[in-house]
């Protein structure tokens, strides 16, 4: 089962694959999309039909809601949901959702052992967000018995 993770912002989007077994994320990319939230969808779209034709396929798309640190929503949330929901529109996979509070923490924080020039780390991190997001989606559903219409 190969996962898309999407870590979604404004500016950027980063974006992570699973391997074809769904255990393990890794970073794949960083888009810079310009334009509407049906645009920003279109962009990732696009990135999801290579993967499908890749040998290994994809099954789902995992994208992080943003919530504050108590767990209510904010700004970004909602324009996180209304993106999820052009998404949705747009691919015929399943479009599922995984909690990103602290991703892109943790994802500095992994990043940093490597590389100690902050500047490159930032163009990283939106990917290694995603790769955060994605992990964390597989083992919750991993440990719950796999199924994509979570």
């Amino acid at each position: 089962m190969r996962l898309l993770g999407v870590d979604f912002g404004d500016v950027r989007i980063g974006l992570a694959v699973s391997d074809p077994t769904g255990t393990i994320a890794r970073p794949l990319r960083t888009i810079t999309p310009h334009g509407s939230l049906d645009e920003y969808a279109a962009i990732v779209v696009r990135e999801v039909g290579t993967l499908m034709t890749e040998v290994d396929g994809l099954d789902a798309v995992v994208v992080g809601v943003p919530r504050s640190l108590d767990g209510t929503v904010h700004q970004q949330t909602t324009r996180t949901l209304a993106f999820i929901d052009s998404l949705r529109k747009a691919t015929p996979l399943p479009v599922l959702v995984q909690d990103e509070r602290l991703s892109s923490i943790e994802a500095e924080q992994r990043l940093a052992i490597r590389e100690q020039d902050w500047r490159k780390r930032k163009k990283l991190l939106d990917a290694a967000s995603a790769a955060v997001i994605l992990q964390d989606y597989l083992d919750e559903h991993r440990s719950q018995g796999f199924d994509v219409e979570d």
